[in-house]
């Protein structure tokens, strides 16, 4: 599976939310082929969000492009805001909580080498740990072969529960980049604002 993570600035929160609920109630009618799931992360504080879309394959990502075009074109930018990038990503881990509300997203830097130790050190070491603090709700994993940057992205039953465990989940961060030789570049926090499988 492949993702393509999408930045935004600005916009209108409410009224976005209302639109992308509107675009994929029906279904995945109006959705790129091959999308298996559309997330959307905010943080309101800092009027940023993240639109995450899981594909089947690295061939769909690529192909939604034109469709991610258009329905930028129909969507007005005071509502939608201003995209500031637009990243793509294989999934390496998958696994998703029902009732999550809240997402820490942690950005990392290493090589492309060490991508594959480095998820199967998080597996087996990291995880198991993670998934006992409370409030747990899930992980996504993303990487890129290219550049060997990453993104690891834990769902979390509410925003108190995420800010609960900040002390434990920055430990097993730095020991999951040490042991891969990989460099954190920023840890964000979000509200998880939609989630719709297809």
């Amino acid at each position: 599976m492949h993702a393509r993570v999408a930045s935004f600035e600005g916009g209108d929160f409410e009224r976005l939310r209302q639109v992308t609920a509107e675009r994929t109630g029906s279904g995945s009618e109006g959705l790129p082929d091959g999308t298996r799931r559309v997330l959307v992360l905010a943080d309101p504080s800092r009027e940023r969000r993240l639109f995450i879309t899981l594909f089947d394959s690295r061939e769909a990502t690529e192909a939604a492009e034109q469709r991610f075009e258009e329905l930028g074109d129909e969507i007005p930018e005071d509502v939608r805001g201003r995209r500031t990038a637009v990243e793509a990503y294989e999934v390496t881990i998958d696994e998703e909580g029902e009732g999550a509300a809240a997402a820490r997203v942690s950005r990392f830097d290493g090589s492309p080498d060490q991508i594959d130790s480095a998820t199967e050190y998080a597996r087996d070491n990291i995880l198991p740990r993670v998934r006992a603090l409370d409030g747990w709700k899930g992980v996504l994993s993303l990487a890129d072969r290219e550049t060997g940057r990453g993104c690891l992205i834990t769902f979390w039953e509410s925003t108190d529960a995420l800010q609960a465990s900040e002390e434990r989940a920055d430990d097993l961060r730095r020991e999951s980049a040490d042991a891969s030789g990989g460099t954190i570049t920023s840890v964000e926090r979000y509200d998880l604002v939609f989630s719709h499988s297809v």
